[in-house]
């Protein structure tokens, strides 16, 4: 049984979100696993995860997300072929959008030791953060779960040999901050949902 179901039950994914109180019990220390640390500290950064077994749960998720936020029809900023089809299912435009209710993307990685998201200009061209919507659905994998940023930008370095991406950033902050303090300077919080693809 993957970490996942034990912690969420085995039943409805989307209960997930819901479920806050029961897994903000659970505070993992530095022999915690990867996926336990992203989890919690995406979490307590205000992040809405749901985890989905394979693709049928993606899709079936992406369109509750969409039917909660009364986002179908609307416009998003995409700029991954292999996320189109999502939206041309739920009639949302994509090509060039004037004013995009949200960001539909893949990332990077997933970083554990921060519970950020490291995007690159694969998935954001050359926008900075505060550049892009204020609501972003990502999809990800477990594996790309990784310890830190420098193990992030060591995994694009492998990854990319010719045609190395630009505008390496990460978004940590998924709700506004009661008091602001010198952390969260020029960043800019984002209502963030992670569709979480368990791969292993």
């Amino acid at each position: 049984m993957s970490l996942f179901r034990k912690i969420f039950g085995a039943n409805n994914p989307a209960s997930d979100i819901e479920k806050d109180n029961e897994y903000g019990q659970f505070i993992p220390n530095s022999d915690s696993p990867l996926d336990e640390k992203f989890i919690y500290n995406f979490k307590k950064n205000g992040g809405k995860f749901l985890y989905c077994e394979n693709s049928s749960e993606i899709k079936e998720q992406f369109e509750n997300i969409l039917e909660e936020n009364d986002w179908f029809e609307k416009e998003a900023l995409c700029h991954e072929s292999d996320l189109f089809s999502l939206l041309d299912e739920n009639k949302i435009n994509y090509n060039k959008p004037k004013n995009p209710t949200f960001l539909f993307a893949n990332c990077e990685n997933l970083i554990a030791d921060e519970g950020s998201i490291l995007f690159s200009s694969n998935q954001i061209k050359q926008n900075k953060p505060n550049e892009l919507p204020i609501n972003i659905i990502i999809i990800a994998a477990i594996s790309q779960i990784i310890d830190s940023k420098s193990d992030g930008l060591s995994v694009i370095k492998k990854k990319y040999i010719k045609d190395y991406p630009t505008n390496i950033t990460t978004i940590k902050y998924f709700e506004k901050a009661v008091e602001e303090n010198f952390t969260h300077y020029g960043s800019s919080a984002k209502n963030l949902y992670l569709l979480l693809l368990e791969d292993f």
